[in-house]
């Protein structure tokens, strides 16, 4: 049955716009979160009826669906309509930890040990079941809230089968699918069980457009879609390159709490022979995409290879903790934090800490690093994109080299203008680091320059509004 407030766009992601607390007297404190869908959903304006579906992701997100049915206080949510669907917690855990953060994402990040991983048993299977229940309790729910021939973006891995289940009960729909990560070639998504693999690939060509961050990704699906089905049937292939919020960041990063880390951050850098030293920033979770210890073991060859840089560079590395109900993300966690101890014992000297290592996350503090730093250091193994390849040329107050990985989404568009580098090769990626710390004043600035505006091409809003009008553009 249709909802009597049927919504004429509608976005479905895991994560919705506002999270729940419950606080001990009982009552329900609600948290907003950000980001690009946030900032691309209210570009719509208020004279379109749009709802947002996602899951009860706590304890506190399903009180709120107990005590409101899912539908959120407009109050909480920023005037957003939100259906939050209490999914058993079972169900969501097996779906999202097993099968989506602990599979999908291994796949398409090409990070499995094969002689010892995956293994596909009746364990994996009865999890697999999990998924396909939480996607139809999202296809179901949008079918219900949806109005005739609305627009419905289904948003990543966790929501691979959303677009064919909901285009069996709701024909009349203009679908899209957009995957925030890489996508597998052929050769490694295969390692999926046959018929899931085929499961997959159906799923998301339920939708009319299947969008990617870039050409390489979305080659890559095409080439699974050929390899096990075909072809792409009808659904068309789109590419949206999701850039930097430029207005938002540069406003955010000289606000008063900013400028203070700034001052708390330089006196930990230092200076030598009267000058501050240099700082090589490098600002991520602790995914294991992300390829800090390399990143590290890279800084030590640089210091090891090049004498001269002792004690006038640092190393500001921020690792934010992700995804610590894994057992092998708190395992990654301390690696990064063993190796970063070890270049600091070996090298250390009085008055100089060559590595700065920060754990807690701090936005503002984040931010500080990007404005000071002289090198930005992003070596994913792979990445959907990183949008901190983007956001840090926005916001630098003198220029910065960016030393980035060739597997980064970021890389289609930043190349050029990047010392790039291959992100399992620790010595090449330390004599990049020299290169990024010797570049020319001048060199460095105009390369900046170049990085930001090509950063900046398609910010959070218009990024959203591209593929809603290529979606109600199909023939």
């Amino acid at each position: 049955m249709v909802s009597e407030q049927a919504a004429q766009v509608l976005v479905a992601s895991n994560r919705g716009p506002v999270s729940y607390t419950l606080r001990d007297d009982g009552e329900l404190e609600a948290r907003r979160g950000g980001g690009g869908l946030v900032s691309g959903l209210s570009a719509i304006g208020p004279d379109t009826d749009a709802v947002w579906v996602c899951a009860a992701l706590g304890e506190g997100d399903r009180e709120a669906v107990r005590r409101t049915g899912g539908r959120l206080d407009q109050a909480d949510t920023g005037d957003q309509r939100v259906r939050m669907l209490g999914i058993a917690p079972e169900v969501y855990a097996d779906a999202y930890n097993a099968v989506a953060n602990s599979t999908l994402w291994f796949v398409h990040h090409m990070l499995y040990q094969t002689p010892l991983e995956p293994a596909f048993g009746p364990e994996f299977r009865a999890q697999w079941a999990s998924y396909e229940a939480y996607n139809r309790a999202f296809a179901e729910a949008l079918a219900d809230e949806a109005g005739d021939g609305a627009a419905v973006l289904v948003q990543d891995y966790h929501l691979a089968l959303v677009p064919g289940m909901l285009r069996a009960l709701r024909p009349d729909l203009r679908i899209g699918h957009f995957s925030h990560t890489p996508w597998a070639p052929v050769d490694y998504f295969r390692l999926l069980p046959d018929d899931i693999a085929r499961q997959l690939l159906r799923g998301i060509l339920g939708a009319d457009r299947a969008a990617f961050l870039t050409h390489r990704w979305a080659d890559a699906f095409t080439a699974c879609c050929t390899e096990l089905l075909g072809d792409t049937g009808k659904t068309r292939i789109g590419v949206h390159g999701l850039g930097a919020d430029a207005d938002f960041l540069r406003e955010r990063a000289h606000r008063a709490d900013v400028d203070d880390r700034i001052v708390s951050l330089r006196e930990q850098i230092g200076e030598a022979d009267g000058a501050p030293r240099k700082a090589i920033v490098r600002v991520d979770r602790t995914e294991l995409s992300k390829n800090i210890v390399r990143g590290l073991l890279a800084y030590r060859q640089l210091l090891t290879d090049r004498p001269e840089w002792r004690g006038r560079v640092v190393h500001v590395a921020f690792a934010y903790p992700s995804r610590q109900d894994l057992a092998v993300y708190r395992s990654y966690t301390a690696e990064v934090q063993r190796v970063a101890e070890e270049i600091n014992d070996e090298f250390g000297q009085e008055g100089w800490l060559p590595v700065v290592l920060h754990v807690e996350d701090d936005f503002a503090r984040s931010l500080a690093s990007y404005r000071l730093a002289d090198v930005a250091l992003v070596n994913p193994i792979r990445d959907g994109m990183n949008l901190v390849a983007k956001e840090i040329p926005v916001v630098s107050d003198n220029g910065c080299a960016l030393v980035l990985s060739r597997e980064a989404g970021a890389y289609e568009e930043l190349g050029e203008d990047a010392v790039v580098v291959n992100p399992y090769d620790i010595s090449a990626t330390a004599a990049a680091l020299h290169t990024a710390l010797t570049m020319p004043d001048d060199e460095r600035t105009q390369r900046t320059k170049r990085l930001a505006a090509a950063a900046t091409a398609l910010p959070p809003q218009r990024w959203f509004l591209d593929q809603l009008e290529a979606l109600r553009a199909l023939d």
